[in-house]
């Protein structure tokens, strides 16, 4: 929708294990607290200080929100962008406010990580593409490229492609 507030945020998962629960109709949900502290340069004292923390709530829902609850745990870097929302609420007489992100994309940052990035099945063109030339190189006896590694892929891509990979 126009005229939303889109952020981006990047900090630590403060949650020993994200959230994750379900709708009535079977739509996922997952949520979990993400901590950002800043940092600048002192340039008398010669040294780093940081800032003070704002610890923001994240919502991710369906197949993403099943991925955050499988993947995220406490102390992980991420990066968040989503939609910040804000909703008040009235809590034994006091008037409250919190902000609340509602994440459309959450990364986990490989600064000073690795990670396994393991496709899952979607219902995307793209993973119909993937699907149907897995099953048509099956059918002609060859191997699916995306699944060999080394050797074994340059020789298939080189075979795709002519004598040799185009980069």
């Amino acid at each position: 929708m126009s005229g939303e507030t889109v952020i981006t945020i990047i900090g630590n998962v403060v949650d020993e294990q994200v959230s994750l629960r379900f709708t009535p109709s079977g739509a996922a949900v997952a949520k979990f607290t993400v901590a950002s502290t800043p940092r600048t340069y002192n340039k008398e004292k010669q040294a780093w200080e940081d800032g003070p923390t704002l610890f923001l709530p994240v919502s991710v829902w369906r197949q993403q929100a099943e991925h955050c609850g499988e993947t995220l745990a406490r102390g992980m870097r991420v990066m968040v962008q989503g939609r910040l929302s804000q909703r008040s609420y009235e809590k034994d007489g006091v008037k409250r406010t919190v902000f609340e992100l509602e994440g459309d994309e959450v990364a986990v940052s490989l600064r000073s990580a690795t990670a396994q990035v393991q496709k899952s099945g979607g219902s995307g063109q793209g993973q119909r593409d993937y699907q149907q030339a897995r099953t048509r190189s099956s059918r002609e006896g060859r191997e699916d490229p995306w699944a060999t590694s080394g050797a074994a892929a340059e020789a298939a891509q080189a075979g795709a492609w002519g004598d040799a990979p185009p980069f």
